[in-house]
């Protein structure tokens, strides 16, 4: 079956749910892969860049490499606050598909444009006024402060262009376009490979096949990541933004008028949506801030190390947060159309997908644990102790699955704020409250350790709460 026969058969079945006619268990499952597979891989492609950013930057050394794991959590943040602006639009966007209102949800992607670019140049502002210092507060050492510093500016000043990426895709995605997004994403990781490649390290001579070969360089070291990764997202927003405007067939802008001033019942829709996730996400990054904190004084190696075990775990659970995506954009058509037990079914195929794949993920990741370490950093040290992170976390893979996708689920519904509650509650009173008592006796091991039992119980809760469905409810009219 060629590419265009796949992506019409996924158009007739997401054609099912809108039109409210049956749809058997076999295409419930058949559509939940072909919205999952694209979307997996645009979630492993964003993790691939920071690997890519982590194995360049590793070979400069532990402190270069500690400059950028020390601000990983804070980039996460407002990485997170963008794309929790972009999620109060776009999921409105899937509720309007779902009812067969192009029109309107043309309207709101207008309307979107102009509230999160706003709010990207506001936060982009303030993420440049805080780089001084931050890597302060976070108690990074005098050696690896300039270098962090410098990092987390050129990223703040790249968050316009982050915020164009991410609502462009989280709109195509919500459309039941899972490909295109995949695909860019997947060409942003070449392209973030060639950038660094060319800024972080001087020019070169390689011997390759017994010649010699020159590679120019800027020898930029930790701010060429930093611009490569800012380059690449830039090239990769142009291509996502341009698909949507002009190629989408459900929500194409070119040649359809309309207002792109914000209205106040929008905005009061994506706030109801958006906040909760924003608000989480923050208290959340601010969790794993203080965990950095909490690492911090145990030195570069387990600094490096634990940044570097983040980054290889996500390998692991992005696929899951792939599902969450596809999660989203079918619960949310689903409801839109008003069916009910539609919704309740792929709500529990997406969960359940999500723990299978990420279980058969867990068990790659304890094998392969020292090989993943060892492609981000020469150092003994380091690789050491991020292989002990990663194999501690292993076990808590099965239930992150259920609370990644379960969320997904949620968000689809519109249903963020008792779902946000849950999570902070979780991560302030379980993980961080265990980091902190175990941190001083067992080190970095004890850290992860916390992290594990902390999501093996958010995945407990979760599951309570899709199995009870109040989050479940349908729109007005449709009931």
């Amino acid at each position: 079956m060629n590419q265009h026969s796949r992506t019409k058969g996924k158009e007739s079945l997401l054609a099912l749910i809108r039109e409210g006619r049956p749809m058997t268990l076999r295409q419930q499952l058949r559509l939940t892969a072909a919205l999952s597979v694209p979307a997996i891989m645009a979630q492993v492609s964003s993790i691939v860049m920071q690997y890519i950013d982590a194995s360049m930057v590793g070979s400069l050394g532990a402190d270069a490499s500690a400059s950028i794991g020390l601000m990983a959590t804070s980039t996460w943040l407002f990485g997170g606050l963008c794309t929790a602006a972009a999620t109060g639009f776009s999921v409105q966007v899937a509720h309007l598909i779902g009812a067969g209102d192009r029109l309107g949800a043309r309207a709101v992607v207008r309307q979107a444009f102009v509230a999160v670019v706003l709010f990207s140049l506001a936060l982009s502002a303030l993420g440049c006024i805080l780089s001084p210092r931050l890597p302060v507060w976070l108690r990074g050492h005098a050696a690896i402060v300039p270098d962090a510093s410098l990092y987390f500016r050129i990223f703040a000043l790249s968050l316009p262009v982050l915020q164009l990426n991410f609502l462009s895709g989280s709109m195509l995605r919500c459309s039941g376009n899972m490909l295109v997004p995949g695909l860019l994403n997947v060409g942003m990781c070449l392209l973030d490979v060639l950038f660094n490649a060319l800024l972080i390290f001087p020019s070169r001579t390689l011997t390759v096949g017994g010649k010699e070969l020159f590679v120019p360089g800027a020898g930029l070291g930790v701010e060429g990541a930093a611009l490569g990764t800012a380059l690449a997202a830039t090239v990769t927003a142009a291509a996502m933004t341009g698909f949507l405007w002009f190629r989408s067939s459900e929500l194409r802008l070119y040649r359809n008028r309309g207002s792109f001033r914000p209205r106040a019942e929008c905005l009061r829709k994506a706030l109801k949506i958006g906040l909760p996730l924003g608000t989480e996400h923050a208290v959340l990054c601010g969790a794993q801030i203080l965990t950095t904190v909490i690492v911090a004084p145990l030195g570069s190696f387990a600094i490096a190390a634990n940044a570097f075990a983040i980054t290889a775990e996500s390998l692991c659970y992005m696929p899951g947060y792939g599902i969450a995506d596809a999660a989203t954009t079918l619960v949310g058509q689903s409801l839109g159309a008003g069916r009910k037990q539609l919704t309740r079914r792929f709500a529990y195929i997406t969960v359940f997908m999500g723990m299978a794949v990420m279980t058969v993920m867990g068990a790659v990741m304890y094998i392969a644990a020292p090989a993943m370490m060892a492609i981000m950093t020469p150092d003994a040290a380091i690789r050491a102790l991020g292989t002990m992170a990663l194999r501690t976390e292993t076990f808590a893979e099965p239930m992150f699955a259920a609370s990644i996708v379960a969320y997904g689920v949620f968000v689809g519904a519109g249903d963020t704020l008792i779902p946000c509650g849950m999570n902070l509650l979780s991560i302030w009173a379980v993980r961080l409250t265990l980091a902190a008592a175990l941190a001083p006796s067992l080190g970095l091991q004890g850290v992860w350790i916390a992290m594990c039992i902390e999501l093996c119980f958010r995945g407990a809760i979760f599951l309570l709460r899709l199995r009870n469905e109040k989050w479940i409810k349908l729109p007005l009219e449709k009931r």
